[in-house]
């Protein structure tokens, strides 16, 4: 693990990953939230902390059976063993204190979820002022279509090692995994901070975040995204 570029600008990096009961971030809820810290120690980068835990349904809330079927998590699971959505955000705010990168892969996805989730049970103001690195808009600028965390694993040779399995936990890993080759292959990964790219066909999908600059990035685009 490197990505010593990072490390010249951040203290902390932080990727993540949520499951959800549906796609759309203002109705539906987060019911897993996964994360990997990453600090130096020593100098030397490492994994400091990992994070997964299933989150409470809101009253009167269910997993839609389509995402029991994708995630094998259930609505009773969430009844028995889901922290309360109080503490889920308060463990979230004590992660991402300081300099902190965020990054995810497809992170205009979670971070909208994290958003609505930390204004009803937490406080969104622990996203104020915090860089974001996309890796899906990195993948897209390296490789032609598909672009699923799936295909990232196997076009950087990971089948066998980590997985995209539809759980928070397994995912935020896998993601962790796909940005050590990424760096491997070019270390422009700076660049990227606060760009997201979108499909020109479909637009960016819900409310842009204001500290970030979206770009149209067609599936199958030979120029980088940032010049």
């Amino acid at each position: 693990m490197a990505f010593e570029a990072l490390f010249e600008v951040y203290d902390r990096l932080v990727l993540f990953d949520t499951e959800t009961t549906g796609l759309h971030c203002c109705r539906d809820e987060i019911i897993e939230f996964a994360a990997v810290v990453v600090e130096r120690r020593d100098g030397v980068p490492g994994i400091v902390r990992e994070y997964d835990e299933l989150v409470s349904l809101s009253p009167g809330g269910f997993v839609p059976p389509k995402i029991t079927e994708l995630t094998g998590i259930s609505t009773q699971d969430l009844r028995e063993r889901g922290l309360p959505k109080t503490r889920v955000a308060r463990d979230i705010g004590e992660m991402f204190q300081g300099n902190t990168l965020l990054l995810a892969y497809n992170a205009h996805f979670d971070l909208s979820f994290l958003y609505y989730f930390l204004l009803r049970d937490g406080d969104p103001l622990v996203l104020k002022g915090k860089d974001k690195l996309d890796l899906l808009t990195v993948f897209k600028d390296r490789r032609p279509y598909p672009h699923r965390l799936c295909n990232a694993i196997d076009a950087y040779g990971l089948s066998g090692r980590v997985v995209n399995s539809h759980r928070a936990v397994d995912d935020v890993i896998a993601t962790v995994a796909v940005m050590e080759e990424m760096e491997k292959e070019r270390n422009d990964l700076l660049r990227y901070v606060n760009l997201f790219g979108y499909n020109p066909k479909y637009g960016i999908g819900g409310k842009p975040i204001g500290s970030v600059t979206y770009k149209p990035q067609p599936y199958n685009s030979t120029d980088p995204l940032y010049l």
